[in-house]
């Protein structure tokens, strides 16, 4: 049973629920506008039970059972050669790919968090120990855990068994990660948190030290943005100041410089057949790095280079579009371009940094839970109330 406001009762408490007397003014602002949403979506989700990538097997994967398994989205079969290696057409995702993992990893990360968030609201047990199911499942029990790797994500039928790419694809752990630092120790029990604590300890080396993981942190775009956060959120989860403070040097030294424009934009981005999408994307994914690497010095929401580029500056750049897509100065999307904007976590992080009431207004306005497959595939943030 909640107490006022949706928040733990004592009962509540004697499971783990962190203090409500400890929670931010934007813990309960995010909870205000996401109570009945949450709510609702964990009724739903609490009744589901959890599936994992070994319920779908991959012929087509180099890999085994128990590794996880995508093709490159923009890569198609050459009419000129139809039995030849597929070839890259940016921007257009080809709808016969094998897509049954990320399927089942983009549905861990949809309702593993909604069911966290619904614990931490009312203090409900069902809520918390349905989202251990998850992490069980996918992270602990022999028989249907994920191999801490992605060697075999984004292939390209005849040219690659997997690529460095493809680790964009455990985006969507980023917020199982932040969802499972509430309930480690906590409403999961002591053996399998420390097996989920390893879990991701093997993941981050292996993004830290394989071919692959290096390749990705080293990319020129929002790929390498995304492989931070990823990073950053592993690490957070995991204990380990030494990678997290190494990404914040990343941050301020490489993607900022590398990636920012003074005027907030992201040039990489707009030379992308996808220019509006992939703007956003990158300004979320920034902003939710900035939001992970809290507690570092200087704030990271706040940094900025002595030219002013930072989180600030992209805000500035992004809202107007957010706010009218009408006036965007770029060429348009060549796909799903109707299905955008959604609710940006970056605006409300952003909002909240600097005190900008324009940006969390628009973020109450904007649609929370898009179901364009592709907007889903580019929307690792969905419950923002994990995050403040």
């Amino acid at each position: 049973m909640a107490a006022a406001g949706g928040f733990a009762t004592a009962a509540g408490l004697a499971l783990g629920v962190p203090d409500p007397s400890q929670r931010s003014d934007a813990f309960s602002l995010v909870a205000e506008a996401d109570r009945h949403r949450i709510l609702t979506s964990a009724a739903k989700y609490v009744l589901q039970p959890p599936l994992t990538i070994t319920a779908f097997p991959a012929v087509r994967s180099a890999g085994g059972l128990h590794d996880f398994y995508s093709q490159a989205d923009y890569f198609w079969p050459n009419l000129n050669d139809p039995n030849g290696p597929y070839i890259n057409r940016d921007g257009q995702s080809n709808p016969e790919n094998f897509d049954e993992h990320r399927k089942v990893m983009v549905a861990l990360s949809i309702q593993m968090p909604a069911l966290t968030a619904a614990w931490l609201l009312t203090g409900e047990r069902r809520y918390g120990l349905k989202a251990c199911d998850h992490l069980r499942e996918w992270f602990v029990t022999p028989e249907t855990r994920m191999n801490p790797n992605l060697q075999f994500a984004q292939a390209v039928q005849g040219v690659s068994t997997g690529r460095s790419y493809g680790i964009i694809d455990t985006l969507h752990l980023v917020e199982v990660a932040r969802a499972a630092s509430f309930l480690l120790h906590r409403i999961l029990s002591t053996q399998d948190s420390l097996a989920v604590i390893s879990w991701f300890s093997s993941y981050l080396d292996w993004l830290s030290t394989s071919d692959h993981g290096m390749q990705e942190r080293d990319a020129k775009n929002n790929h390498a943005m995304c492989w931070a956060l990823q990073a950053a959120e592993f690490a957070h989860l995991a204990g380990n100041k030494t990678i997290r403070s190494e990404v914040y040097r990343r941050y301020r030294e490489i993607l900022l410089p590398d990636q920012a424009a003074i005027d907030g934009s992201f040039p990489k981005e707009l030379a992308r057949t996808k220019p509006y999408s992939y703007s956003i994307f990158n300004f979320d994914v920034m902003a939710a790095l900035c939001q992970s690497l809290k507690g570092l010095v200087p704030d990271p929401t706040t940094f900025q280079l002595a030219d002013g580029r930072g989180l600030s500056r992209a805000a500035q750049f992004i809202y107007p579009y957010l706010k009218d897509k009408s006036t965007w100065k770029w060429a348009m999307d060549v796909e799903h371009f109707d299905a955008l904007p959604v609710r940006s976590p970056g605006l409300l992080f952003s909002g909240i940094a600097f005190h900008e009431q324009r940006y969390i207004d628009l973020w109450k306005t904007l649609n929370p839970d898009p179901v364009d497959k592709e907007i889903v595939r580019n929307y690792p943030i969905r419950q923002p109330l994990l995050w403040v």
